[in-house]
């Protein structure tokens, strides 16, 4: 189906999403706009109904999302990102420890082949595990689907695994609620021309995840500098949150619904191995740095970067921490992957 087929099923899904972001947040839930959004574009999905996801939608919203990454560094986050060398030692051992459990029971448990079992068991990097599944073999739809439904069961269950583990209420943590007329329009120019220049930069330099990054960086550095301390509006992240829940929750869209009940029950079990080796890291590793559990079980949680990134600035929550984190685990799974496959 053409770009200009999939507009109507994509607007649909956003008016769905947007509904069920409102609801969310009518009824008190963390995350509303996020959960919400894709909570109701993954029913949609499981009953056919037809919505549709848009590759067009998400590089521009990784861009906003990258902007307002960048305007949480502060000057004390390169001391502090100093003292941060054990988490990322213990990131590589949990990635380690993570893909090996998960590919035992993709293999032995599912009976998935060895090959998509593997590209399906490493935690992170979705489009590049799947290039990288197809090009050795492995089954590039299973790859996909399992890949969606970790993210997707990840986001859903961190705010109540949070509450359980912790006793944090993450709806109290989020963000302060800043409104549109505090940006001025000197503070407009200055957000408009981070996303273009950030864009710009991401791809000149052809960074992992260019859209998100480049614009993380050109903010940061204008927040660091105090060039500008422009804010990014909540309505602006809210509608962050609405499309790229959407957008997640569309992932579904076009498969059948038994597939997609299949897959997401076979998700769950490697989705539960992931995350409970994320919580014994995260409390043995709160004893070593000075980061709550709740962040390091963020920054370790297998769901994708600019969601946990989003999730990290909904919920206020060690943001800094959690992004370094995230672009790292992806760039040890995409070398990790591509190391080991090539073995084959």
């Amino acid at each position: 189906m053409s770009g200009t087929g999939r507009i109507p099923g994509f607007i649909l899904a956003l008016l769905l999403g947007a509904t069920g972001g409102a609801l969310f947040t009518w009824i008190g839930m963390p995350l509303s706009w996020m959960l919400g959004s894709m909570t109701a574009c993954g029913i949609a999905s499981i009953m056919s109904l037809p919505v549709r996801g848009s590759t067009l939608a998400r590089p521009p919203m990784s861009a906003v999302i990258g902007t307002m990454l960048g305007s949480q560094f502060e000057p004390h986050t390169l001391e502090s990102a100093a003292m941060w060398w054990p988490a990322l030692l213990a990131l590589a051992a949990y990635l380690a420890v993570a893909a090996v459990l998960c590919n035992v029971y993709l293999r032995r448990v599912i009976h998935l082949d060895r090959r998509t079992a593997f590209f399906s068991a490493m935690p992170g990097g979705l489009v590049d595990m799947v290039l990288l599944g197809a090009e050795k073999g492995g089954d590039e739809r299973t790859i996909a689907l399992m890949h969606s439904s970790r993210i997707f069961l990840v986001v859903l269950s961190l705010p109540p695994l949070m509450t359980l583990i912790t006793g944090a209420d993450p709806g109290a943590r989020v963000a302060t609620w800043r409104p549109l007329s505090d940006m001025g329009s000197a503070d407009v120019f200055w957000f408009i021309a981070t996303l273009g220049a950030g864009i710009g930069l991401g791809k000149l330099l052809r960074l992992p995840a260019p859209y998100l990054i480049g614009p993380m960086l050109v903010s940061a550095g204008l927040h660091w500098t105090g060039a500008s301390g422009f804010v990014v509006p909540s309505t602006v992240m809210a509608v962050a949150q609405v499309v790229l829940g959407t957008v997640v929750g569309c992932r579904f869209a076009g498969t059948a619904p038994k597939r997609i009940l299949h897959i997401l029950v076979t998700s769950a079990g490697a989705t539960a191995i992931l995350l409970l080796i994320a919580v014994i890291f995260a409390f043995a590793l709160q004893r070593v740095i000075d980061v709550p559990v709740e962040g390091i079980l963020l920054a370790f949680a297998p769901g994708g970067l600019a969601e946990m990134s989003l999730v990290a600035l909904a919920l206020n929550l060690e943001v800094a921490f959690v992004v370094v984190s995230h672009i790292s685990r992806i760039g040890m799974v995409i070398l990790a992957a591509g190391l080991l496959s090539s073995r084959d």
